[in-house]
């Protein structure tokens, strides 16, 4: 038998008893949340975007009084960084002014946004154009380097910008708001993001009725998007430009191509419609054209192949040297599928691309086409970082909250190549305000220093002390 005496084993710690007591109170001191967020404050002065802020914004400063309008601006960034939806979430900053400083009344940022007249917002552009090429230069430095785009298990040499356009809501009448084609009411914004570091490059607001395949609107974007691009990389630079069949049209194909002229190496990948005569050269494809398709990772898509549809198409008017190919696969449960893929049995997705033979297999060229889906993420993500809810029923200050959040993304983006290492640095803004910037810290003043305190027990305290500390060795840009 068993003895009955006490054991020497340890006790196991009580799993089964109730959670701790708590009496709540509102007296605590040197005690703030959302600490991490000062790092992006810290970053918007360390790549000179505040200074190149209050440069756009002097004039919104009156004889020089009250709160520095770039301040303002880039406080209302972080805001929407953090996951803010409204100009009055400005208090979460505001009332920790012993980490984040004087920060604005919400009359005062709303006075601010209500100021910023289209030449404003250009110079709000230029501003941010300036601190992204500084940004850039401290990756280089920093050994950093911008990354490459990542498709099909390899990566592609230049730069991938990627434009999409996508449908906000507005619960409320606002100017320009008008019905959209999918019978809700809003605004129909086009984007343009860097798929190598989701750098929001340029937005362009435009009502809810805005045609999809506008081609001055894609022009305008892409435009833009280029003059956010530092010289250095925007010229001896490969510079892939990515849409849908929206960005198909012969007028938008045309100016990326003139492109080259002046110095910029631009080449498209933009979808084409299955229309009656693609129907037509798909079908007399004879099957050995056909060639397995790629996943993003490199290995074999299942089911999935493509194939060459180029002079079988007539792409009259079309730069020249423009290629269409089609890709088929099993279609998956729920997709929408065409009479044509009914009758087939099969999904088809046709693009066209000037890609020269040679620079690229067919199952290279369409993962890289298809790779252009990440923008619907860069979109989401977007959305939930300012410009998913416009503010104000005027148009004009609509469209300046567009351009803050898509300051708000670049402030985030900048973090993650500058900053971070391992997952975060590619992680979603939703992981990155729930591990770093949301974090709570205490506050103890000693040696003339203020010490932002982070918990011992906080499981990302190592990766948020990492990153300040990399960002106080980033080089300062001359002033």
């Amino acid at each position: 038998m068993r003895g009955r005496g006490r054991s020497n084993a340890s006790p196991l710690p009580d799993t089964t008893g109730s959670r701790p007591k708590l009496v709540v109170s509102v007296d605590g001191r040197g005690v703030v949340s959302h600490a991490g967020s000062r790092l992006l404050v810290d970053l918007a002065d360390a790549t000179g975007l505040s200074a190149s802020l209050t440069d756009a914004l002097r004039r919104l400063r009156p004889r020089g009084t009250g709160h520095d309008p770039g301040r303002i601006a880039v406080d209302l960034a972080v805001m929407l960084a953090g996951g803010g939806e409204a100009i009055a979430d400005l208090a979460l900053l505001r009332d920790q002014a012993d980490v984040f400083g004087p920060v604005a009344s919400t009359p005062t940022a709303w006075r601010l946004l209500a100021g910023i007249d289209p030449t404003t917002l250009a110079a709000l552009q230029t501003a941010r154009a300036t601190a992204r090429e500084v940004a850039w230069l401290q990756a280089a430095e920093a050994g950093r380097e911008i990354p490459a785009a990542h498709v099909g298990g390899r990566d592609l040499p230049g730069l991938v910008l990627d434009i999409d356009a996508t449908l906000v809501t507005c619960d409320s009448e606002k100017e320009q708001a008008a019905a959209t084609y999918k019978h809700g009411f809003g605004y129909h914004p086009l984007l343009c993001f860097l798929d190598n570091t989701g750098e929001a490059l340029a937005g362009l607001l435009r009502p809810g009725n805005a045609g999809a395949n506008t081609a001055s609107d894609h022009i305008t974007v892409l435009d833009a998007a280029l003059a956010q691009i530092p010289d250095a990389h925007r010229h001896g630079t490969d510079i892939l430009i990515r849409t849908d069949s929206a960005g198909g049209s012969k007028a938008f194909l045309h100016r990326i191509r003139a492109l080259r002229d002046r110095g910029v190496h631009a080449s498209f990948s933009v979808g084409h419609p299955v229309t009656e005569p693609v129907r037509q050269a798909i079908r007399a494809l004879p099957d050995h054209v056909w060639h397995p398709a790629l996943e993003q990772d490199g290995t074999l898509r299942e089911g999935a192949e493509v194939a060459e549809l180029t002079g079988m198409v007539d792409l009259a008017g079309y730069p020249d040297g423009t290629r269409i190919l089609v890709r088929r696969e099993r279609p998956h449960p729920g997709a929408q599928l065409s009479l044509f893929d009914l009758d087939e049995g099969m999904r088809h997705q046709v693009f066209l691309t000037d890609t020269a033979y040679g620079e690229g297999s067919l199952q290279l060229l369409e993962v890289r086409h298809r790779a252009h889906a990440r923008v619907e993420d860069r979109i989401r993500c977007g959305k939930a970082t300012g410009f998913g809810r416009f503010p104000s029923r005027h148009f004009h200050i609509n469209a300046a909250w567009l351009e803050l959040a898509l300051t708000a993304v670049d402030l985030l983006a900048w973090t993650q190549t500058l900053l971070l290492e391992g997952e975060l640095a590619t992680a979603e803004p939703k992981k990155l305000r729930y591990r770093l910037l949301h974090a709570a810290a205490r506050i103890t003043r000693g040696s003339r220093r203020l010490h932002l305190r982070i918990s011992a027990t906080w499981p990302w305290r190592h990766e948020l002390t990492s990153a300040f500390t990399r960002l106080t060795a980033l080089p300062r840009p001359a002033t």
